[in-house]
Parts: structure tokens; sequence; C-alpha cells
């Protein structure tokens, strides 16, 4: 599937919107409110320390994922990131895309390690593509995500390194 991957614009806002909504209202992946308001999902989604960007096919949204540094100060090296793919082209390639992407993206930004702080473990596709792309599992948090059909279920936090990037390139910005 031929995918550009592009910095989000707010024009992109509905067609965001229109990916987020039924992930949220599902809620078995994120740990969100299941009423959270578009508003809301958007302005998490576009918080001030996220660099947004989306995934489309001849103009189509497919899916959409922001980058960050996952703590301030002492852990700012290390990224964290959040994806949503449209469920119509779920297990079509759109994740792995975005996950490469931001991998180079981050490691051009200078972090050092990309870190998921909340992989709900009963999301099997996200987890395996999380492995296949190159993150362990270094915890699990026990019963931490109240899934609304399977009820408590485990949480993991994965990580991985990036390779190294010559300093006067990466900012962090």
């Amino acid at each position: 599937m031929p995918l550009a991957i592009r910095a989000a614009t707010r024009a992109d806002e509905d067609a965001i919107a229109d990916i987020l909504l039924p992930m949220i209202r599902a809620g078995e992946t994120y740990p969100l409110p299941r009423d959270m308001t578009r508003a809301d999902a958007l302005a998490d989604w576009f918080a001030p320390d996220h660099e947004v960007f989306v995934a489309e096919d001849d103009g189509v949204m497919l899916g959409t994922y922001y980058l960050r540094p996952n703590q301030r100060g002492g852990g700012a090296h290390v990224a964290n990131c959040g994806y949503v793919t449209a469920r119509a082209v779920e297990g079509r390639g759109v994740g792995r895309a975005m996950c490469e992407h931001s991998l180079a993206r981050a490691a051009s930004r200078g972090f050092r390690a990309m870190q998921f702080n909340f992989v709900v473990s009963t999301n099997d596709r996200a987890v395996r593509l999380w492995q296949a792309c190159g993150f362990e599992i270094v915890g699990r948090l026990p019963s931490a995500f109240r899934h609304p059909m399977r009820g408590d279920v485990d949480a993991f936090v994965m990580f991985r390194s990036l390779p190294p990037q010559d300093a006067t390139h990466g900012d962090r910005s």
C-alpha cells in the first residue's frame, strides 16, 4: 500500500478524530475515558509536547501517531509514542510503517530509546508488532487495565534502544 507519513496540521483534526474516537469508545487499548469528548480527545492527542503525524494514502487518513519525551528532565532522552490505525485498515501495515517512521524521527531528534508505558496485554496485534520492531517487555503491571469485556488485565512496559545519532543533528525539540 503506498503510504505517506507527514506532520499533522489542525486541518487534519476531523480525520484524526474519526480515527481516535472509535478506539476511545471501544475502550480496549488505551486508558482513556470511553465517554471522552471529541474536543478532549483532540486536545490530548495534540498536547503541547506532542509532535503529531498522520499516515495517508491518496489523501485518505489511515492512521496517526504522536511522539514526545517519555518524561521531563532526567528522562527526556527517552521517547514515547501513541499510535492509532483506522479500523478499516488494521492488519495492513499502517501501524508498522508509523512505528518505523517514529523510530527514525525519534533517533533524528536525539532520543536514545523509546518506551511504551502501558501496552494492554490483550492487544495481541500491538504486542506482536512492537516486539517485531525490536521492543522488549521489560515490565508487567498486574491487572492495571480494566478491559470492557475481559475485566482486569495486565499492561506491559515495552522498551527499545535507538541507534546513536550525531549529537550535532539531534535536537529533542
